[in-house]
């Protein structure tokens, strides 16, 4: 049986150093930009108005990328629409994709994932390019909205087009210049907090070297299906260092809520068939105790003492308040101690105090 927490109400945590504070929840965008199928307007506005009734001072992720651009105009049409104040929204931008003329049927950047739009994007990684992404972004928002978390969007996928290590170096050392574009904005007043969001969080680790971090993003890294413990020994210095930590990607990229994508890779029992079994037995356990996998899935991937929120993304209205609950339910131990038993968890893991 899945309880909330004691007062029922939604928690908030500083922002790093930032004096800023967030709560346990982010709300993704990526359907405002028409991930995966064209999303109606008034959908959109029921969206933005759902997290507002939802979470006092909401915390919106998006960025330049999603929908070439459509989920920051859309996002900053909604909250006008809904007379927002500026000051009642925190907005995240990850920056690093500048909206063009689209030339063709549809968008060169990620072909078969964004709908009807009419723009495509461009990658722009460097100090120019990202000032220009923050530019445009500020436009595209609408003006009133700005916003004042910054980051520059999948480090990992930019490096990883090096064919060879000569070429990795030449690229991280683009990413590099991007965040001293985010350091001079952030110095000049103009942002609040510099972050960075990666699915390999081995390269967010090799970031953090380099450039002082208000805030990081995991995606696909921690879930209740894997928690290595290097990646929890990072989460630790982090936290100690003050950097906030947002977990993402719950869900191992839809896997373990019913897709048969894993980590956004099409998986079948035939090409992977321990993964499925392992899934199966969760969701035996999650009937046994009545909880409902997602929110399983949520609770364990806060139950590092060092992660602040979780970001969650929808493309229904009527699954926000779901999402919102699911970050303030508990789960019993006895769930978890039988997810030790049958090898679901590791029995090393060290935050479930069983």
């Amino acid at each position: 049986m899945v309880i909330t927490n004691e007062s029922g109400h939604m928690e908030y945590s500083a922002l790093g150093k930032t004096g800023l504070r967030i709560p346990r929840i982010i709300f993704g965008t990526s359907a405002l930009g028409n991930l995966y199928r064209v999303h109606p307007y008034n959908t959109k506005l029921e969206i933005v108005r759902e997290c507002i009734r939802n979470v006092q001072h909401p915390v919106f992720d998006s960025a330049g990328k999603y929908g070439a651009g459509l989920a920051l105009e859309t996002l900053g049409k909604c909250l006008d629409k809904l007379n927002v104040s500026p000051d009642d929204v925190l907005i995240s931008n990850k920056l690093g994709w500048l909206r063009t003329t689209l030339k063709g049927p549809e968008p060169a950047f990620e072909q078969g994932v964004w709908f009807g739009l009419k723009n495509d994007a461009v990658q722009q990684i460097g100090y120019d390019g990202i000032l220009a992404c923050f530019g445009q972004g500020n436009e595209l928002l609408g003006g009133a909205y700005k916003p004042q978390l910054l980051s520059v969007h999948d480090p990992d996928e930019y490096i990883n087009k090096g064919i060879d290590p000569e070429e990795r170096d030449k690229l991280f050392n683009d990413i590099l210049e991007a965040y001293r574009a985010l350091t001079d904005l952030k110095n000049q007043g103009k942002i609040k907090a510099i972050g960075i969001g990666s699915k390999d969080w081995k390269v967010i680790r090799k970031v953090a070297e380099y450039i002082e971090l208000d805030w990081v993003m995991f995606a696909n890294s921690l879930t209740i299906m894997n928690h290595p413990p290097e990646l929890l020994s990072f989460i630790d210095k982090l936290s100690k260092k003050k950097v906030t930590v947002v977990n993402s990607a719950v869900f191992q990229g839809g896997f373990l809520t019913g897709s048969n994508y894993y980590d956004y890779k099409l998986i079948t029992p035939e090409s992977d068939m321990p993964k499925f079994q392992w899934r199966e037995t969760f969701y035996s356990l999650c009937r046994k105790y009545n909880i409902p996998p997602f929110v399983a899935c949520v609770n364990f991937g806060m139950t590092p003492p060092g992660v602040a929120a979780v970001s969650l993304n929808t493309s229904d209205p009527g699954r926000v308040k779901d999402n919102v609950e699911s970050v303030l339910a508990k789960v019993p131990k006895e769930f978890y101690g039988e997810m030790v038993k049958k090898g679901l968890i590791s029995k090393d893991y060290p935050y479930l105090n069983l």
